[in-house]
């Protein structure tokens, strides 16, 4: 059977990003990648440095009359979300990715497809292997770690490794947008201490499941006011609270970065509320299809039986303070740019919640590109947290990348796309966080701009890259290349 990848140009780039997605990466485990990287370029005799963090930076000298260049900097991150429909089996630390070709499009079997940003990470390799003459300037290729959650690798950059300052970030996922802002972020982690006692004997146990949402990058989507599973569930409980359901347990989200796809609880329910309970479950998910059937058509609210009744449910304090939280905190689009028109300021994603011991553990994700709204944002969200009962504990927050359209690297990207394309490209800034403005601050003097293919429902499933925009993006970055060959 032919691969997926197979006559799809440029070939050296679909290769390499074939070959890496055999290699598990998920942030923070991304050990087998960068050994990867590491063979490949002692492989082709090319000098590397990694720094303590982990990044590596791979040195690539000009060619073809561009050996006196200034340097330019690639960077790409090389960790991926995991994320995967709950009815498939997949180890994302050992399985490889199965890339599946939908006419235009390239896809996965049911996980993330890592083209976010394998991509970057397989344009740059592309690069690195060119032919000894070819028109370049002297390149260094750097590979981040942990883009994904937290931004690590780029907070923690040894600035030894680079000595370009020009940096093109691979890492856009609209093909015709040139980027040059992004907002900042920080996470808040709430827990909530809950007590349990015994489930009352007489009651039957259920699990409300809420499935087949779009879910999606929680930068990059939140606009499209996607459904939350998380938020629909508690949505949900609320009613079935109010006729007698216990909680045993709420579970719903994985990843900071991605809009809940799935949750789910446990119930009891007395056996005089069923036709009740029944009859709630079905009022409100038909609000919820008036609401967002038009956009969430996978989804479905399903209320089944259980064989086992669990011997412990949650107290019915614990449980008013758990849905009372949830209910309470904020998801999605909070203001809008007034510079930007169109741009999304400030938002939160309601990311995850899970059992943890004695405690519920909520994850909250929070961005805006001005950064005293982003900390009043997570301000707002300790203070829901503590008159529910629950502690907040802030992560560091990262810095916005302020655009700056007087960019040389800029002019010069917008020309070339001008003269290949006969048409002014798109430029702006993004609702999502880039590396740029990390490397911005660890690296002073950095003249940047970040472009890519189309790339759609990014941490997702339902991922895809639309596979002409990735030779056309191939095409003006080398191009733009060429042209700074000559400087």
């Amino acid at each position: 059977m032919a691969s997926a990848i197979s006559g799809l140009e440029p070939a050296a780039l679909w290769d390499n990003f074939a070959a890496l997605s055999r290699i598990p990466r998920p942030s923070k485990q991304e050990e087998q990648v960068l050994a990867w990287l590491k063979e490949f370029a002692d492989t082709r005799s090319l000098e590397w440095q990694q720094d303590e963090v982990g990044n590596i930076g791979v040195r690539r000298p000009g060619s073809g009359g561009g050996e006196s260049a200034p340097t330019v900097v690639i960077q790409s991150h090389v960790d991926m979300v995991c994320e995967k429909n709950s009815d498939v089996e997949h180890d994302f630390n050992r399985d490889p990715i199965r890339l599946l070709r939908d006419g235009d499009w390239l896809t996965a079997d049911g996980t993330t497809l890592g083209a976010d940003n394998g991509i970057g990470v397989a344009t740059a390799l592309a690069l690195l292997e060119m032919a000894a003459n070819a028109r370049l300037p002297p390149l260094e290729c750097l590979f981040t770690v942990d883009e994904e959650t937290g931004l690590t690798g780029a907070f923690a950059l040894d600035g030894a490794l680079l000595q370009g300052r020009t940096l093109l970030n691979l890492d856009t996922e609209e093909w015709g947008a040139i980027c040059i802002g992004c907002a900042g972020g920080g996470d808040s982690e709430l827990t909530l201490p809950v007590s349990r006692e015994a489930s009352p004997g007489d009651y039957l146990s259920f699990q409300l499941s809420v499935e087949g949402l779009m879910g999606g990058h929680s930068g990059v989507n939140i606009h499209e006011y996607r459904a939350n599973a998380i938020v629909l569930l508690a949505s949900l409980l609320e009613p079935l609270a109010t006729i007698g359901a216990r909680f045993v347990s709420v579970r719903g989200g994985d990843k900071t970065n991605a809009i809940p796809r799935e949750a789910f609880a446990t119930l009891l329910l007395p056996p005089e509320a069923m036709a009740d309970a029944q009859i709630a479950v079905g009022a409100r998910t038909a609000a919820l299809q008036a609401e967002f059937g038009t956009l969430e058509t996978g989804m479905r609210v399903t209320l089944s039986g259980l064989d086992d009744a669990p011997a412990e449910c949650l107290s019915a304090g614990a449980q008013g303070s758990l849905l009372g939280l949830l209910r309470a905190l904020p998801h999605g689009v909070l203001k809008y740019s007034h510079a930007i028109p169109g741009l999304v300021e400030t938002s939160n994603n309601l990311a995850s919640v899970a059992a943890d011991g004695d405690s519920y553990r909520i994850v909250c994700s929070s961005r805006s590109s001005i950064m005293e709204a982003l900390e009043d944002v997570r301000g707002r969200i300790a203070t829901i947290a503590a008159l529910c009962g629950a502690t907040a504990t802030r992560s560091s927050s990262y810095p916005g990348w302020q655009p700056n359209p007087a960019s040389p690297v800029l002019k010069r990207l917008k020309r070339i796309y001008a003269e290949q394309l006969g048409e002014e490209p798109e430029v702006g800034a993004i609702h999502a966080g880039l590396e740029c403005g990390v490397i911005g601050e660890r690296v002073p003097g950095m003249d940047m701009v970040s472009f890519g293919p189309t790339i759609t429902g990014a941490h997702s499933p339902d991922e895809r890259v639309e596979i002409p925009t990735v030779a056309k993006f191939w095409n003006l970055l080398l191009a733009l290349l060429a042209d700074m060959a000559e400087a």
